[in-house]
């Protein structure tokens, strides 16, 4: 691959840090994928959580936020493990294709890049609601074109100037996003009334199974971190560090923002802004804002992640000889690939100004059910074959995780809705066709 285009080098640009394999830089440190992974789960989520979870499993809200971090944490390893094995982008699509073949893999792969197309789509029209709050204009009309185009065309151009610059955006929202959530929990918590707190009481069962879920996928995003390891400086080492590291913080915050949010706010289950209402009862108005801003701010970096993870599932299946190889060639200056960047910026964009998105994010839940399934599975056989490797990262208990971490998976797709799995459905037989038109892989 050539290091000039137009009489400009690729000097600014560490040649040394150039994978030859793909042309990328490696750029993107141990730290920096902690902040990159922490940003993926924390979204808007938490702002919503504490009043979903009271009005679902009543008592039992906070018992249930501890034992989803636990669950999640499960497959949260079986990433951890598979991402010591590799140090090529791709992440559940690459695991999935090793283990079970190219078929299983493409559609792994390729319902992952839906789920993070429709997740764009969906995050920067979140973001114009949020910004509305105090911007009435972005509700709707050129203020909600201006925010949805805006946010997702300017976090294109960073992810194509390049992964660094990306990885450095996604860093700084993460840690203005936790400044909102550390004070809701640093002030607040002298304000709780503890026997509210942490009432013990039976979950309301008749919404036990739809709880679940929702606690679950409130921890989900992690599964995006290792589909950017051809960027990472040692990926094999530092993906399933900044895994556990990610969700032993991403855990400990929501409890603290849990106990706040019930041991402060009476009523909580009928809230719909719970974190600004919570803080107003011991903050007043300016702790409000406070929390509403960063929950707009918390919305940009989700989708910050999202724009930059997406475009690389699209790069690894070009790659792979799915659809037009323009989509895996990497810019020749910026070391990214900037193809599959706008076509994912281009149909999110697309989706959002059309409101087509929503039947799309019906596929999210399922889809990314598929990704935790073909991973866990994927384990399963990659365990004896690379589990002696020097850098690889080993379990306790050999194959129970990723075997427990498969049950759940599957528990969770039986409590899925019907709509969700037809649409899933769909989604596969499309992706079967594309997969038949494959080409000859570069």
């Amino acid at each position: 691959m050539t290091d000039k285009i137009a009489g400009r080098d690729t000097a600014a640009i560490d040649r040394s840090a150039i994978d030859s394999s793909t042309g990328m830089v490696r750029a993107v440190g141990r730290w920096q994928i902690v902040g990159l992974s922490i940003n993926d789960v924390i979204g808007s989520g938490i702002y919503l959580l504490p009043a979903a979870t009271a009005a679902l499993l009543g008592p039992a809200s906070l018992w249930a936020v501890l034992l989803a971090g636990l669950a999640v944490g499960l497959l949260v390893l079986c990433y951890a493990q598979a991402g010591s094995y590799y140090d090529q982008p791709g992440g559940s699509y690459l695991y999935a294709r090793d283990a079970f073949g190219s078929f299983i893999g493409f559609e792994v792969g390729w319902m992952t890049w839906l789920t993070r197309v429709a997740a764009a789509a969906a995050l920067s029209n979140g973001l114009a609601l949020a910004i509305s709050h105090f911007w009435p204009a972005a509700k709707d009309g050129w203020g909600w074109t201006m925010i949805v185009a805006g946010s997702l065309l300017a976090l294109a151009a960073i992810n194509i100037v390049g992964v660094r610059a990306a990885a450095r955006t996604g860093v700084a929202l993460v840690l203005i996003k936790l400044v909102p959530l550390l004070f809701f929990i640093g002030v607040g918590v002298f304000f709780v009334d503890w026997s509210r707190a942490i009432d013990i009481g039976a979950p309301l069962m008749g919404h036990l199974g739809e709880g679940a879920l929702l606690l679950l996928f409130a921890y989900a995003g992690f599964e995006n971190t290792p589909a950017a390891a051809g960027e990472y400086r040692n990926p094999r080492r530092d993906v399933p560090f900044a895994l556990v590291t990610m969700i032993v913080i991403v855990t400990l915050i929501y409890l603290g923002v849990q106990v706040v949010a019930q041991g402060t706010l009476p009523g909580l289950a009928g809230s719909e802004t719970p974190l600004a209402d919570a803080a107003r009862t011991f903050g007043g108005p300016a702790a409000a804002l406070l929390l509403t801003v960063g929950a707009a701010v918390s919305i940009l970096g989700s989708n910050s992640n999202t724009m930059l993870f997406g475009p690389r599932y699209l790069y690894a299946l070009s790659a792979d000889g799915y659809g037009p190889a323009s989509l895996s060639r990497i810019h020749p200056r910026f070391r990214t690939p900037a193809v599959a960047v706008v076509v994912t910026t281009v149909l999110a964009l697309a989706l959002a100004l059309t409101g087509s998105f929503v039947q799309l994010a019906l596929l999210s839940a399922v889809a990314r059910l598929c990704t935790y399934i073909g991973t866990s599975a994927s384990l399963l056989v990659l365990q004896p074959r690379y589990g002696d490797r020097p850098e690889a990262l080993r379990l306790p208990g050999g194959r129970l995780i990723p075997l427990a971490a498969l049950l759940l998976s599957l528990a969770l797709v039986a409590s899925a809705g019907t709509r969700n799995l037809i649409a899933a459905g769909i989604a596969v037989a499309v992706g079967a066709v594309i997969y038949l038109l494959r080409r000859k892989a570069s």
